[in-house]
């Protein structure tokens, strides 16, 4: 076993594509400053001065232009990871994203693939208003032909990105922006994360919380708290929005018979409604309490930072939903 070795989140994200450049000369990076400034969140600092411009390519400010240009690239026999710097401005992309490299395999008839992945942060907490702090991943696991994944934890950013672009289809990373200062240690090889299942990171039999991204670590803080209250709160990980593990999902049900989701998407239309009505449909009888939801206010995120807490999904309100599920009896 490889000796651990310190690293950020960040660091975590910037190793796996050192390690894909290196491993395979048809990728690149290409986006908005990811060369000369390394990057909006530093995660590629450094990458230019090793691998050069032809391997990270900054970009113009036109999101539609450069995932456009991925997507092409791709079908060239290509290996792009395309760095969009927000999730609010991959808005700006959508209808290459989703009218062309999640249709392309249908409209082809199966005869050709997109194999580009798009690396974006999503995700509030840092003041930085409306425009670039919304959780959108919800929106494109929505969407049938990409694959969606949300890593939360230093592994999962490092190991999901040799998956990810193996993967003959359009793969989506969603990179909490809140995490990216995470510290952590991992081993210095990494090992290839499963990007097909949900994980269990905290086993119970009392109460299962379900969580991804940015709110994971809340949702683990809170399942302490409760362990202080004798409450046995089993957390799952999504990590993979689309397709979504529901055998995981159920599995924990049926030991725990009560569930509360964290989404740091709005309510409505959310992820979180998905999952509930996917535990009503096919296990509605292993319910003693209807499941609870905590998500982000409905509002456009706040810019002051007591009202952009208060619109996020906090510990307390993980905590209040636990609680209002664990004294329901159904």
């Amino acid at each position: 076993m490889s000796a651990l070795v310190p690293f950020t989140y960040r660091e975590a994200c910037r190793d796996a594509i050192r390690r894909a450049l290196l491993a395979d000369p048809r990728t690149f990076l290409m986006g908005e400053d990811v060369g000369a400034y390394g990057g909006c969140y530093a995660v590629s600092k450094g990458l230019l001065d090793e691998f050069g411009p032809e391997r990270i390519r900054d970009t113009p400010l036109s999101e539609s232009g450069f995932v456009g240009a991925g997507i092409g690239a791709a079908l060239g026999g290509m290996r792009p990871i395309v760095e969009v710097m927000t999730v609010n401005f991959s808005l700006l992309a959508l209808d290459a994203i989703l009218n062309t490299a999640a249709t392309f395999r249908h409209m082809s008839g199966d005869q050709f693939g997109v194999p580009i992945v798009i690396r974006m942060a999503t995700g509030a907490g840092r003041q930085l208003a409306a425009q670039h702090s919304h959780s959108l991943e919800g929106w494109y696991a929505h969407i049938p032909g990409l694959k969606v994944l949300a890593p939360a934890t230093l592994e999962d950013a490092r190991g999901m990105l040799e998956p990810a672009l193996a993967d003959p289809d359009p793969v989506l990373i969603f990179e909490h922006a809140g995490l990216y200062n995470d510290k952590g240690e991992l081993p210095e090889e990494p090992t290839p994360v499963d990007i097909s299942s949900a994980k269990v990171r905290r086993a119970g039999s009392d109460l299962t919380l379900i969580s991804y991204g940015g709110t994971l670590g809340k949702t683990l803080e809170a399942a302490e708290q409760l362990a202080g209250q004798g409450v046995e709160a089993e957390v799952i990980d999504l990590r993979v929005l689309r397709p979504l593990d529901t055998d995981t999902i159920l599995g924990s049900l049926r030991r725990t018979h009560r569930v509360v989701i964290v989404d740091e998407g709005w309510r409505s239309g959310s992820l979180s409604a998905e999952i509930s009505a996917r535990i009503m449909e096919q296990a509605f009888y292993e319910l003693d309490a209807p499941v609870q939801r905590v998500c982000s206010a409905e509002v456009p995120m706040p810019y002051a930072a007591h009202l952009e807490q208060a619109a996020l999904p906090q510990v307390p309100a993980i905590l209040a939903a636990a609680q209002e599920a664990l004294q329901s009896n159904g």
